[in-house]
């Protein structure tokens, strides 16, 4: 009684609603996310730069990813027999071939932010998509641009996703919303899931079938998740609370970097990439809005809208460096909340503390009624 609900997308259903949030560069890949997946959840290992460990990984992009990338998803399956997923940005370069990799690996679900998943890729047919076990969930962060997806999918290949992740702007690293709009209680996650609900309901109701919207951004609580239970949304995605567990697969400097920050370390960038950034600043960080450079060479690529000709620094050999627990050539992106976390634990841990704070929560609604 009073317990968190399962949670179903498509033919793929957990214990419980909670997904592990997809974190790159490295920082979750199978160690987490199998440990998640153990614990009733949907572990999630981040493709973003995941072949920049990869021996000769500056000079082969594509072989490398797609090498790394197999290897965590083998390593996963073998430490679990839960749901594993991947977290892929549209805006990759080898976007294509990391999507046929998957589909390749038989993986559960793959989390498309970063860009509209409108197109196939040139890499898979149609009719290899809808032959797959995997799910293909798009990350948005308007019910506009879930409307977009939704009907050009319906018109093009009489098909919907099977679900919707709506990230919110207290999320950590990239942000799809302007710098203006982060702070703005219009665009706070509890003002704009109850219309993405919404705007799911025609085509849940075109072809007969669920799609479960997964709210992500700023969720810390069993009590949060519980609001956005009540709110419409089926499960919930979290990156920040998983940074904080012994499983987490960054150095532990990279953890250390959470446990002490406050509340006005945490700083909103302008990324190389073009868009607003949350992390927690430190001096690499004050160096670059300093206006001093860390001059590059980029063999890398990773993704389409980097200018680097204008870039103050490579992102990804910034994130990389950080996994790795170097904070002089590097930094931490982190949720609005990372100023909360006080304690390494297990995943176990954390999913059975998750499961009492909603347990009380609930209660405590029960109570005020």
């Amino acid at each position: 009684m009073y317990g968190l609900p399962s949670l179903k997308i498509g033919p793929l259903e957990t214990p419980l609603p909670i997904i592990q949030g997809g974190m790159g560069v490295g920082i979750s890949l199978s160690g987490l996310a199998s440990s998640v997946s153990r614990a009733g959840g949907i572990g999630v290992i981040a493709a973003a730069g995941i072949g920049m460990l990869e021996p000769g990984a500056k000079k082969y992009r594509e072989g490398a990813n797609r090498r790394a990338l197999t290897r965590e998803i083998r390593k996963a399956k073998r430490r679990t027999t839960g749901p594993i997923g991947i977290n892929i940005m549209a805006a990759m370069s080898d976007f294509d071939t990391l999507i046929a990799t998957v589909i390749e690996e038989g993986v559960d679900i793959v989390f498309i932010g970063a860009g509209l998943p409108l197109k196939i890729p040139a890499t898979v047919t149609l009719d290899q998509l809808r032959a797959c076990r995997t799910q293909f969930v798009p990350k948005v962060s308007s019910a506009r641009a879930a409307k977009l997806i939704l009907q050009y999918w319906d018109r093009q290949y009489g098909e919907v996703p099977p679900a919707f992740v709506l990230e919110g702007p207290k999320a950590g690293g990239h942000q799809g919303f302007k710098k203006a709009q982060l702070a703005d209680p219009e665009y706070a996650l509890e003002k704009l899931l109850p219309a993405i609900v919404e705007a799911v309901v025609p085509y849940r109701e075109k072809y007969g079938r669920d799609i479960p919207v997964i709210a992500a951004g700023g969720i810390f609580t069993g009590a949060d998740i519980l609001t956005c239970l009540e709110l419409g949304a089926a499960g919930v995605k979290m990156g920040t609370r998983f940074v904080a567990t012994h499983e987490c697969d960054a150095h532990p400097s990279f953890k250390d970097a959470y446990l002490h920050c406050r509340e006005d370390d945490l700083i909103i960038i302008d990324s190389p990439v073009g868009l607003p950034g949350r992390a927690i600043g430190n001096d690499f960080l004050a160096d670059v809005a300093n206006g001093n450079k860390a001059p590059f060479r980029c063999t890398w690529r990773c993704l389409k809208s980097c200018d680097i000709r204008k870039a103050p620094y490579c992102i990804a050999q910034a994130l990389k460096l950080a996994k790795l627990g170097n904070f002089r050539d590097g930094f931490a992106f982190a949720g609005s909340n990372a100023f909360r976390v006080k304690e390494l634990v297990s995943v176990k841990e954390l999913m059975a503390s998750l499961i009492q704070e909603f347990k009380a929560a609930t209660l405590l609604r029960q109570s005020e009624l």
